[in-house]
């Protein structure tokens, strides 16, 4: 490689680094509170939360209506 070629590709990269560490920030800084918050909390666990049986079992039954199967 040339000399300005080498200069260029690494300018290329510093400016993409740049442009990773940016993306980072504003992803963590809008996601902040809200998504760790819900995984510490568990609700990505595959458990059922209080108070019901969760999203899975309420499209199951909906199916299960829709296909005129039981209701229980």
């Amino acid at each position: 490689m040339t000399e300005s070629a080498k200069k260029v590709a690494e300018e290329a990269e510093h400016r993409l680094d740049n442009l990773a560490e940016d993306v980072r920030k504003r992803f963590d800084r809008i996601t902040q509170g809200r998504l760790s918050d819900q995984v510490k909390a568990g609700r990505f666990s595959g458990r059922a939360g209080p108070g019901g049986h969760g999203a899975g079992w309420a499209r199951t039954d909906q199916h299960r209506r829709q296909r005129g199967g039981s209701d229980s």
